[in-house]
């Protein structure tokens, strides 16, 4: 039997929500339920390769398993060769599928009940794989994308926690909201460790429509859980700060969602973002996505600035940010 160890403080902790907006997998000791349990759930979120893969070796399984009936019953189907496990085979696809040729059909009662139970049970699976199917493009997705780093910089000389977002998608989300939480290691007077949560305010949790993109902000204030923190006292109890975006994509009239966090490596203390909202020469708004990870430093007034901030390993200052994915050149 396996039991859980108690964390020390030194201990890294594990995400909450991953970069990519899924789960990271979490270990269950001592929970009886299978995912087989619930195949339903199961078939819509193992990935498109392996819905494919599970449906055909289900078909072949199926019709293998018919095809076995049909060899067990001897001269069963007209214009097979005698004894051949594959013409019983194909028989069984030409049946399952309502092809028909004409070439192989039932001569004996025995092999006329066993088309009709085979055109019953695919007809069965031919529903099913069918809904599953349906119900796999049907499932609403986001396409939203997330700053690599979040920053902290002087907003009408205050300290503001700041982090873009972005819809990927040519349409409009309606009813945005974000919501945001920071997650930390905390200790009670009696020595316990906890994993608390505090909702980190926005200057705007929502916007009616969200078309280009959002700068997220959380001034850290006297009320912030924030306030007086540093980049060590944030690394040293594992601070996390998780990012979820919900609202209505208008093209398909449904909710959607996405998810992100940063932990403390990724909070750029003296740090502000580069704009990326101009003009274009024919008088069109533009977004700049080259600049969409592009920060530049700053000082903050009573706080760490990029040259005295330190890392984990002891050296001068953070790395400097570097843009995420392909080059604009």
């Amino acid at each position: 039997m396996r039991y859980l160890v108690p964390r020390k403080p030194s201990q890294s902790s594990q995400r909450i929500a991953a970069r990519d907006g899924g789960f990271p997998d979490i270990e269950r000791i001592g929970d009886p339920h299978s995912p087989w349990r619930d195949p339903y759930h199961l078939l819509l979120k193992i990935p498109w390769w392996g819905f494919v893969g599970l449906l055909l070796l289900t078909y072949l399984f199926i019709n293998a398993v018919f095809a076995l009936a049909y060899w067990v019953g001897g001269d069963a189907i007209a214009n097979a060769v005698p004894g051949s496990f594959s013409d019983a085979f194909f028989f069984s696809v030409q049946t399952m599928a309502s092809i028909g040729y004409g070439a192989m059909h039932p001569q004996t009662n025995y092999a006329n009940w066993l088309v009709v139970i085979e055109s019953f049970a695919g007809l069965l699976f031919m529903a099913m794989a069918t809904g599953m199917i349906f119900a796999r493009f049907s499932v609403p997705t986001s396409r939203i994308l997330f700053s690599h780093y979040a920053v902290i910089a002087p907003v009408d000389g205050v300290p503001t926690l700041m982090f873009r977002t972005a819809n990927k998608r040519r349409n409009r989300i309606l009813e945005a909201q974000l919501w945001v939480t920071l997650v930390r290691d905390e200790v009670t007077a009696e020595g316990d460790y906890f994993r608390r949560f505090y909702d980190l305010k926005l200057t705007r949790s929502h916007t009616p429509l969200f078309a280009l993109t959002w700068t997220a902000m959380h001034p850290i204030d006297e009320n912030s859980p924030l306030y007086k923190k540093s980049p060590e006292s944030l690394h040293q109890t594992h601070s996390e700060i998780v990012v979820i975006l919900t609202g209505i994509d208008e093209t398909i009239s449904q909710t959607i969602h996405a998810r992100h966090s940063f932990i403390s490596d990724e909070i750029l203390w003296g740090y502000r973002f580069e704009d990326i909202l101009g003009w274009t020469e024919d008088g069109r708004r533009a977004i700049n996505y080259c600049s969409f990870d592009l920060v530049k430093p700053v000082t903050l007034s009573g706080g760490p600035s990029p040259s005295s901030t330190q890392n984990e390993g002891g050296s001068s200052s953070m790395p400097a940010p570097v843009q995420r994915g392909k080059s604009c050149g």
